[in-house]
């Protein structure tokens, strides 16, 4: 499948999962709790007014289709993505609040394919809240494009 496809999909409309493709276009589902949606709208209402902030952002990457939790994009950025299914360039910061049951190599997998699409920073947000900051050099003890944001949100 593309991700044309799975958006048009009947059977996957309005499904209480995150919906990603992997690399051989096959539909990868993660199930949503409610601390997530909660970190997902407070990450997104701390992100400054400049640009564009994407809640569900899908990307096209070399590993599939995947779907940011939240992004924010300059305004030249989402320009260009706004009109797309899947933006065929990542936005600027792409975060991913992570499970639980994420290992390190899983994180380290997530950030990857955002960075080679063209993001500038990826962030994480476990459970607790604590947002860890990453560069293509690897992690950062704060955004460079948000030097602001927190390092833990509350909840």
């Amino acid at each position: 499948m593309n991700w044309q496809e799975v958006c048009a999909h009947p059977g996957l409309q309005n499904l209480p999962f995150k919906i990603e493709l992997n690399e051989w276009g096959q539909v990868v589902m993660s199930p949503t709790k409610i601390y997530h949606s909660i970190l997902q709208a407070r990450i997104a209402r701390l992100l400054p007014d400049l640009g564009e902030v994407i809640t569900e952002c899908a990307i096209k990457t070399a590993k599939g289709t995947k779907v940011a939790d939240v992004a924010w994009a300059s305004d030249e950025c989402a320009a260009i993505i706004q009109d797309e299914v899947a933006a065929s360039i990542a936005p600027e910061i792409c975060i991913e609040i992570l499970s639980t049951g994420n290992t390190k190599d899983e994180i380290k997998e997530k950030r990857a394919p955002y960075f080679a699409a063209g993001a500038q920073e990826v962030w994480t947000c476990n459970k607790k809240g604590v947002v860890r900051f990453y560069n293509h050099a690897g992690e950062m003890r704060q955004s460079h494009l948000v030097p602001n944001f927190p390092k833990e949100i509350k909840l």
